[in-house]
């Protein structure tokens, strides 16, 4: 059998120059066929952050199949059509050349190939000869050796902007040291709810919170002020809910308006899962395989747990019954952080204070809940008619709820999230936003009514005064259910999804 020359003149020598030229139609005066006309909200401040960011680099981060590759596409169709020459765009998508990942420094060897063999001179002479910059689009760099600190070469030396996508949080973080002061991130999850209304043909309205910071969440004014903008829009709003709440938000699931939720399902579970269990986390360090069914079995039990704060034993327990083997927390746990790092599974810390860490396991958060719907094969409504329907799944109900809001929260980049476990004669309270000094506490009521007793966390921790918290907020199903305390902003998730 011909081994392969792990040279990067010998991969592309062996058929991939072709599909490095496919990748950029372009330099042949073509488009990429295909490339949907709708932009996602992060397409505009990637767009932006590329051409005239403070920061060179530009990192997109999120699960596969969220959209990353198109919103790459969008940008180099955008580019094309503001006059830019097209040589001086240069796209790789890593996942297609997977032997680039043998070479010690494929990211500088693609930039040499790029000036020698499309810009016919260096990138210094060429861009100056253009005024202005080339572009490099690098997709799912993450398992690339050192990739951070080869981009870092090239944008200091070289007049490059780059947009550097990737599905693994851990991965891409750990090039945040080397890249320090070259890079914005940016997270783009599954699609929110104004996301969801556009695709389904519902209607669009503009986001309540603007992309430039967090700054509006410390005013209580903000948050009463997206209640009623939940009401404004609320047919509107609660059209895209109920889409969400039976497909969940992978963009597969809405642009293909007429797949039904077996066809969703089993589209989710191989794409996104799968794709993510056996290529992204099946190698670690090394090249040592990691255990295939262990980590499929510590997934099944986060979606089980979603929106919970599971022990050590349950994991323990189950884990040992479920694989016949005596596997120890040590282990199930850094399967959970690999899990975390591919941005599947989310793990929120208990809230730290006075540089000492509250007591109490990470609560378990999914990208979206329809994950946990494909992976265990059922469903959970989130409407109300859906859970007047099947009053039994209300309480599962309300930890998908949490899961839900947990996720939308752990997305926004800079924005503090932890839980609080109970401690003491202080009553346990679902999430803990920082934002600079001040917290706010959210407590995921999922209920039609509220009672007094259902405030009792939030109101135990905006009366303590170290904890600095003027305010809370109570996310519950719909608008009629609120509390008669002055301090608490009450408002239905449908409404909260509507904040980006």
């Amino acid at each position: 059998m011909k081994q392969l020359n792990l040279s990067l003149p010998g991969i592309l020598a062996a058929g991939k120059e072709r599909l490095l030229r496919d990748a950029n139609p372009w330099w042949r005066g073509e488009r990429q066929f295909g490339v949907p006309s709708t932009h996602r909200w992060a397409f505009a401040p990637t767009l932006k952050g590329l051409k005239a960011g403070l920061a060179p680099v530009t990192v997109l981060r999120g699960t596969r199949q969220v959209g990353k590759t198109t919103t790459l596409n969008q940008i180099a169709n955008s580019l094309l059509d503001a006059g830019v020459d097209p040589r001086r765009i240069l796209r790789v998508q890593f996942d297609d050349i997977p032997q680039l990942q043998k070479l010690e420094s494929p990211i500088l060897d693609l930039a040499a190939w790029y000036a020698d063999n499309i810009l016919h001179s260096s990138i210094n002479a060429f861009a100056q000869s253009q005024g202005g910059p080339v572009y490099f689009l690098l997709d799912e760099v993450q398992n690339l050796p050192d990739w951070a600190t080869q981009v870092k070469h090239l944008v200091d030396l070289q007049p490059v902007r780059a947009v550097v996508t990737g599905s693994s949080a851990l991965r891409i973080e750990a090039g945040r040291d080397s890249l320090a002061g070259r890079l914005s991130t940016i997270e783009m999850g599954p699609l929110l709810l104004r996301e969801i209304a556009q695709l389904r043909g519902f209607g669009s309205m503009d986001p309540y919170l603007p992309f430039n910071g967090l700054a509006p969440l410390k005013n209580k004014e903000f948050w009463l002020g997206l209640k009623a903008f939940g009401l404004q829009h609320q047919t509107l709003r609660d059209e895209a809910f109920a889409s969400f709440s039976t497909f969940g938000a992978y963009p597969l699931a809405h642009t293909h308006a007429e797949a039904t939720w077996d066809e969703v399902s089993t589209q989710l579970v191989e794409t996104v899962v799968r794709r993510a269990i056996q290529h992204d986390l099946r190698v670690g360090e090394r090249g040592r395989r990691r255990d295939e069914p262990l980590l499929e079995e510590v997934f099944r039990l986060s979606c089980r747990y979603a929106g919970q704060s599971p022990a050590q034993k349950s994991y323990l327990d189950e884990v040992r019954t479920g694989l016949d083997a005596n596997i120890g927390w040590t282990r199930i746990l850094a399967y959970l952080k690999f899990l975390d790092a591919t941005l599947l599974v989310r793990l929120i810390e208990p809230l730290e204070l006075r540089l000492k860490r509250r007591k109490g396991a990470a609560k378990i958060i999914l990208s979206d809940h329809a994950l946990r719907a494909a992976w265990l094969q059922e469903q959970i409504p989130l409407t109300v008619q859906g859970l007047q329907a099947a009053p039994h799944l209300s309480v599962l109900a309300g930890h998908i709820a949490e899961s839900v809001a947990g996720q939308f929260f752990k997305s926004m980049i800079h924005l503090g999230v932890h839980h609080f476990p109970e401690r003491g004669s202080e009553p346990e309270v679902d999430f803990v936003l920082t934002v600079g000094d001040q917290r706010i506490p959210v407590e995921i009521k999922y209920r039609t009514r509220i009672d007094h007793g259902d405030t009792r966390g939030l109101r135990s921790f905006i009366e303590k005064s170290v904890y600095n918290a003027p305010f809370g907020l109570l996310i519950t199903q719909n608008d009629a259910a609120y509390s008669d305390d002055p301090r608490i902003v009450t408002m239905p998730l449908s409404s909260l999804l509507l904040m980006r």
